[in-house]
């Protein structure tokens, strides 16, 4: 039970332990999301049904299905044919897909409560430990390459080690997800993070430490699919937008990360003028303190999730693996929670779905058919669906554009920024407590471009595509300024307004992509925008090495033109999404 201070994880619930959340279908008040072309024959349905089944003690009394809204509930019958009306429109018609879509009704139904917000908290965590990582490992490269005596170029594989270990964690914690469970999936992630990231503190020399940042990344790079997977499953249809909230988290691990190492290194490091190879781990603890506190942070996420916080698995996996009866049983349990009612009974379930015992059809799926689910995204048959038409095909085109050229330009100036300060962008060296100070006001300023994305996406004239559109040609203006002067003050003013406007960038790109795909082709749009993101980001490292040879400014020109090229990307998108309710 969610209510005491520590809770068992792994505990099967039963129906019977929440009696108090079950009433008749016909009790419950709810909008139809019917579409409006289906409810005359919906109603046409419910007439029927009136007539034919008067005895049914879930039928709904008095109601106007041709408005969409529901005063007295609903009859079993009625939902059936919405559920029949809303699976003809999929790929799959199966007793497990009908099932979900039941379950989905009876969330919206049951509306937001404190177990959704709760959830929301904690899979935010998820969210910010992603940032966490990937700007603290940053922050530690200047004082790896004083420690171990690597130079400040080859360093920079570094972040490649993190980048591989973050590309195999979201390859692998997507799929694992859908065969072993979201509940042991959303524990485990931040749990491997941080063991990793508290033995990552000791790293013995460069290559240990970049197998360390590795298996950080292995963990941590699961958040997203899997955080966002399982938040979405809990959450009623009306608050979908809650999911491009989680955004707001990314920069605030930005911030934790920035502000500590501006504690620790500069306080606890050999000094900047240490030739390197020089400085000896007893005089350069400041970096391992850094990461030894985000490993404690991190662990003490999971912690929260593991310990104090009931996790239900999701109803849907539990669907999935013919646990029908559990998976009633959570939604109860999440009633409960919220202090409210719920209709969902497994009869329901069965005349909606199918009996198994009746009709011989199973809702379980085997591991090799959910392996098939989670691959089926990577299809032919989806990816041709992506250019159905030529707006969809343009739209599909031009946002993997954007995901690519941003995922290697945000690293290309972001990842390396504290070497960046240190040198002025190639110019004189600034001194340590300089280039972390900077680092943390940037942190600072950048957090408030996410919240104000929130609001300027429904700005008339300007919606989504125009708020992305400025948010990034002024990100790459600004990269570009920051490599004409070397004056310390100079450039902290213009990674301030660049961290400013990227994160309102990336808060609008992360809600248009899911907004702009429709529904049946979401999953593989978002999930190829994803990778190509996180390819292009491993090759991030590569590309500043080899450019940062011979002109120390060459990656942050190379950064700079992405931005611009993805800008003018950005102009060319035939859909705007503000206004518009998701397909």
């Amino acid at each position: 039970m969610p209510r005491t201070m520590f809770v068992n994880p792994f505990k099967v619930h039963h129906i019977d332990e929440f009696p108090d959340v079950l009433v008749p279908l016909d009790d419950t008040t709810h909008r139809s999301s019917i579409p409006t072309h289906q409810r005359a024959s919906l109603a046409a349905t419910e007439k029927e049904t009136k007539d034919e089944d008067p005895s049914n003690c879930l039928r709904r009394p008095d109601s106007n299905a041709s408005s969409g809204v529901i005063n007295h509930g609903l009859t079993v019958a009625a939902l059936k044919a919405e559920i029949d009306a809303d699976v003809a429109a999929s790929d799959t018609d199966t007793p497990y897909d009908r099932k979900a879509k039941v379950i989905n009704r009876a969330l919206q139904d049951m509306g937001m409560g404190r177990y959704q917000w709760q959830l929301f908290a904690l899979c935010g965590g998820g969210w910010m430990a992603d940032n966490l990582w990937l700007q603290g490992v940053a922050l530690t490269l200047p004082q790896l390459s004083s420690e171990f005596g690597v130079s400040e170029t080859e360093v920079r594989y570094t972040t490649l080690s993190l980048f591989l270990g973050l590309c195999l964690g979201a390859s692998f914690w997507g799929i694992a997800s859908d065969v072993i469970g979201r509940r042991l999936a959303f524990n485990f992630t931040l749990f491997l993070a941080g063991i990793f990231g508290l033995a990552s503190g000791g790293g013995p020399n460069w290559i240990g430490t970049c197998a360390l940042y590795a298996c950080i990344g292995l963990g941590v790079g699961g958040n997203l699919p899997v955080d966002g997977a399982l938040f979405l499953e809990f959450l009623p249809q009306s608050s979908g937008n809650l999911l491009t909230l989680l955004s707001v988290f990314w920069p605030v691990g930005n911030l934790i990360a920035s502000l500590l190492a501006w504690a620790y290194i500069p306080n606890f490091s050999c000094p900047s003028s240490t030739p390197i190879g020089e400085c000896k781990m007893a005089d350069n603890w400041g970096w391992r303190y850094l990461i030894l506190t985000l490993g404690a942070i991190t662990f003490a996420m999971f912690i929260c999730r593991f310990f104090l916080f009931h996790l239900y698995e999701s109803p849907k996996f539990l669907l999935s693996r013919g646990r029908q009866a559990e998976a009633v049983a959570t939604v109860y349990g999440i009633a409960h929670y919220n202090k409210t009612h719920t209709w969902l009974t497994e009869d329901i379930l069965n005349h909606v779905g199918g009996d198994q015992e009746v009709t011989g059809e199973d809702a379980k799926l085997s591991t090799v058919e959910i392996v098939k689910r989670s691959l089926s995204r990577f299809s032919m048959k989806r990816f041709k669906s992506l250019f159905q038409d030529k707006t969809i095909g343009l739209t599909t085109a031009l946002l993997w554009f954007q995901w690519t050229t941003i995922g290697m330009a945000y690293p290309l100036f972001n990842a390396f920024l504290p070497q960046y300060l240190a040198n002025s962008g190639g110019g004189v060296a600034n001194d340590t407590s300089t280039v972390y100070r900077n680092y943390a006001i940037t942190a600072i300023v950048g957090v408030p471009g996410s919240l104000i994305a929130c609001y300027t996406v429904d700005i008339k004239y300007v919606g989504r595509k125009g708020t992305m559109a400025i948010a990034t040609v002024i990100t790459g203006v600004f990269v570009f300024l920051f490599t004409i002067s070397s004056n310390s003050d100079f450039q902290l003013a213009f990674t301030c307004l660049e961290a400013f406007f990227q994160n309102i960038m990336y808060g609008v790109l992360y809600a248009y992509t899911p907004e702009v795909f429709p529904a049946p082709i979401r999953g593989t749009g978002t999930g190829m925008s994803s990778f190509l993101n996180r390819v292009a980001g491993l090759c991030a490292p590569i590309v500043a090495i080899q450019a940062g040879g011979s002109n120390p400014k060459a990656p942050i020109y190379a950064s700079g033109g992405l931005f611009i090229a993805a800008f003018f990307s950005m102009l060319l998108l035939p859909i705007e999404t503000r206004g518009k309710q998701t397909l």
